[in-house]
């Protein structure tokens, strides 16, 4: 019986038609569409029906009948999209590049930065074309970002010393990050504050009156989460000697202490290093300089800060106190450990490539 319908056009292949076709079929940087027309065309020089091959490949037989078709007639050629309907381009690539050009080596001759407004008075084009490049570029000229290396000569060794506790814990021990929060602010708004409403946010005036401060010591416990904490007036060696003490007696005595601490003055003074021979059982572990990142109770400090203190209203520092001491009650009721995931030899090599990004912006 005859075959009814369009006649099925015959594929066949030179050899380098199907060299091509079979790189852009398994080249990953190759558009899905354009590799499965690559597989149907594949697979019509092979003598297979489009029935046969829209079933192997998951797709419509028309789809299949399709692409058989457009290769037929324009080869190769005949797989591309064909050029779409609407306004033709008016920006150049040459214009495109003069714009990241001018953004990353120029600045405008009245600012310290370009905006869209003086870029496009700048170029002779739109604010809003400006807007598109930088967007598709990732440029933003309005932001800045601020960092620190730490110039310690001993980085590498501290860095090492301090991640092997937090990967690596010994046994019979526990490590705490220990730091102090100092001069927490007891503020409150010079007019009461407008409640959240639909549509309102919450309102507040811009200034403030001040009603003293505050010093928060904390021991972040890496296992359990658990916060040890105290609230002093004052900052000195001799509060946080005081907070070493209550740290012993918080920490079980057959257990060793291992402590995180940063590099301040008063965590080594001759009265620390006393009480350090009086209690072998205690070990520091001092941050590099300019690297308090590696403390994770600082990571502790950011939440009581976002999430208590920074929308929090306080008349004088006795209110300020009680409602610390909540905040660290309701955290231990259900203490959260942070958990620390890069190893010593990630940081190391990620510092190095952001120098070598720094080094290489001609700055």
């Amino acid at each position: 019986m005859a075959r009814r319908g369009r006649p099925t056009v015959q594929v066949v292949l030179s050899e380098g038609e199907r060299e091509t076709l079979e790189r852009w079929a398994r080249r990953p940087k190759s558009a899905q569409a354009l590799a499965l027309r690559c597989r149907i065309v594949l697979a019509a020089a092979e003598g297979e029906t489009n029935r046969e091959i829209a079933a192997r490949l998951g797709c419509n037989p028309g789809t299949v009948g399709k692409w058989r078709t457009r290769f037929g007639e324009r080869r190769l050629d005949g797989l591309h999209d064909e050029p779409r309907p609407g306004k033709p381009r008016t920006i150049s690539d040459q214009q495109v590049e003069r714009v990241i050009v001018k953004t990353l080596e120029e600045t405008p001759a009245d600012a310290t930065h370009w905006s869209t407004r003086s870029m496009a008075k700048a170029t002779g084009m739109s604010q809003s074309a400006i807007s598109r490049i930088w967007r598709a570029f990732g440029l933003k000229p309005h932001l800045t970002e601020s960092f620190k290396l730490s110039p310690d000569p001993l980085f590498i060794e501290k860095v090492r010393d301090i991640v092997g506790l937090y990967l690596n814990p010994p046994e019979a021990a526990v490590v705490l990050c220990v730091d102090e929060k100092s001069q927490i602010q007891a503020l409150d708004r010079t007019a009461p504050i407008l409640p959240l409403r639909p549509g309102t946010p919450e309102r507040r005036t811009h200034d403030y009156r001040r009603f003293g401060t505050t010093n928060l010591y904390a021991a972040l416990d890496l296992a359990s989460g658990n916060v040890i904490a105290d609230l002093s007036a004052r900052h000195r060696a001799a509060e946080f000697r005081r907070f070493l003490n209550l740290i012993d007696k918080s920490v079980p005595a057959e257990l060793d202490v291992h402590v995180i601490v940063d590099n301040s003055s008063t965590h080594k003074t001759p009265a620390i290093q006393r009480w350090l021979l009086r209690h072998p059982r205690f070990s520091f572990h001092f941050t590099p300089s300019h690297a308090s990142w590696l403390n994770l109770v600082e990571r502790w400090f950011a939440e009581l800060t976002s999430k208590w203190l920074k929308r929090g209203s306080h008349r004088s520092v006795t209110e300020l106190v009680a409602s610390i001491r909540t905040r660290i009650t309701n955290w231990n009721d259900d203490p959260k450990p942070f958990l620390w995931h890069k190893s010593a030899d990630e940081i190391p090599d990620n510092l190095a490539g952001y120098c070598q990004r720094t080094s290489d912006s001609g700055h």
